[in-house]
């Protein structure tokens, strides 16, 4: 290998820069899953929907996301992480449009299947890019964009329900040329689609995924930007890391028994409990949740904004200490904090009096109580398990098992946030919402065990040491 400059000079801004542009496909993974919150009652009475009919219109796009994630390591193994950004880009532009057309409950769900085969795609490539362009010392904070691009994702596209909603009268009302807001709160989405496909065409390819292709002159110059220092060690380190006579395979997952290596298994426990806590609740039934506990539509949107706000100062906080902190300490501290607000929210909804249409009814104080204790949770979610679980995912697994572990562990994390997000209206209507809550709350706890027991600290370990 024949490198100009053996001794590389880093460059902070471009790695992130570079880090930034990935992250957009983690603001799509936010805009995406979230912009239907303002949407959820219209669809139903647009299209005569029934609960059931409504929450699988919601987590449709989580069954593309679990079958997107599960397939995009290997697609990212084959043509590189780069290419899978364009592709996720595409999809992203086509679901927007595709949702805002729909004519029913059925063609709306396959627009947004669609669209959720790019949120696997882009929560799969984003962390591994992120995780595989960062320096060992700025790996963590780096691979917090991934969750901070959620974050504000959610954030924008609550904001884009909220404004759209006051401006229209209501979701279901007029909006501009006379078509239903909606339908617009959905193509406010393409604006940013085409910015991530437009950024993904400008970045360079991943170092790591360019020595696994033999490329390593290419992945040199790259490592002389973002890692810098003696670059020539750091390509030997990454080959003798990377499988170069095949493609990375499935099978590289299985151990010698024949079960999962465990490291795999503790990849998928942290993506399931993840989404076991219930944090998905709040931000994709959030304005309805609030209406049923009579709170008006204005109002329970501007609450969902405000929580989202939250969500993104937690997020913020995350990024500024867990590399010092370190990913474990954080995800213990958040499983106590999670288990404390849920147990709050679920006496409270479980004690609340109903009204005539069965939705519990908040009085007196327990109203802002309620809303309290749940900005509190998102906040205990938002510093740690939110953000930390990306990073552990981008990190965890060693080079010759990221994209296939990514693939498995994220395609997990999308099936439970499916079963949270179709069972949480099922449960509604049927058991309320401290039955709802409780459930929450009893995964709080264990997660906490889990990662005691299970997660091992990563923080400040290069890649090829994992």
């Amino acid at each position: 290998m024949v490198v100009e400059n053996r001794l590389g000079k880093p460059s902070l801004s471009y790695v992130i820069l570079i880090s930034d542009v990935a992250a957009i496909g983690g603001f799509l993974f936010g805009f995406d899953t979230a912009v239907i919150n303002g949407a959820v009652a219209s669809l139903q009475s647009a299209f005569a929907a029934t609960s059931t009919q409504t929450g699988f219109a919601v987590s449709s796009a989580l069954l593309g996301s679990a079958v997107g994630a599960f397939f995009a390591g290997q697609f990212a193994d084959r043509y590189g992480r780069v290419k899978s950004m364009m592709i996720a880009s595409v999809l992203f532009f086509l679901s927007a449009v595709g949702s805002g057309i729909a004519f029913n409950i059925w063609d709306f769900s396959v627009w947004r299947l669609l669209g959720g085969l790019a949120v696997g795609a882009a929560s799969v490539i984003a962390p591994a890019y992120i995780a595989e362009v960062a320096p060992a010392r700025l790996r963590g904070r780096l691979g917090s964009l991934q969750q901070l691009a959620i974050v504000v994702g959610i954030f924008i596209a609550l904001l884009c329900d909220y404004f759209i909603a006051v401006a229209a009268g209501s979701a279901d009302a007029p909006f501009w040329f006379g078509v239903p807001a909606w339908r617009w709160m959905f193509w406010t989405e393409i604006p940013p689609a085409l910015l991530y496909g437009i950024g993904a065409f400008l970045i360079p390819e991943s170092p790591r995924y360019l020595v696994a292709q033999g490329k390593e002159e290419e992945a040199a110059t790259v490592l002389a930007k973002v890692e810098g220092g003696d670059v020539d060690r750091i390509v030997l380190d990454i080959r003798q890391t990377v499988l170069r006579e095949r493609k990375p395979r499935l099978s590289d997952l299985l151990s010698r028994s024949g079960g999962l290596l465990p490291i795999v298994w503790v990849g998928i426990g942290l993506s399931v409990f993840q989404q076991f806590v219930g944090i998905n609740v709040i931000f994709y039934y959030s304005s309805v949740l609030w209406r049923s506990v009579g709170f008006s539509e204005a109002d329970s949107l501007w609450i969902t904004v405000i929580t989202s706000v939250t969500n993104i100062v937690t997020t913020l906080i995350a990024i500024a200490f867990v590399d010092k902190f370190g990913r474990k300490p954080l995800l213990l501290l958040g499983s106590v904090g999670m288990f404390l607000t849920l147990g709050v929210m679920t006496v409270i909804f479980a004690n609340a009096p109903l009204d005539a249409a069965g939705n519990p009814n908040l009085i007196g104080t327990s109203g802002l109580i309620a809303c309290i204790a749940a900005n509190l949770y998102v906040f205990c979610f938002g510093f740690s398990w939110g953000p930390v679980v990306w990073v552990l995912l981008g990190e965890m697994f060693n080079n010759k098992i990221r994209g296939a572990a990514l693939s498995v562990a994220a395609a997990m994390q999308w099936i439970a946030n499916f079963v949270i997000s179709t069972s949480f209206p099922v449960l509604l209507k049927n058991f309320g919402l401290g039955s709802a809550y409780g459930l929450y709350t009893i995964s709080a706890a264990i997660s906490f065990f889990f990662v005691f027991l299970l997660v091992k600290e990563t923080k400040g370990k290069q890649l090829e040491e994992m």
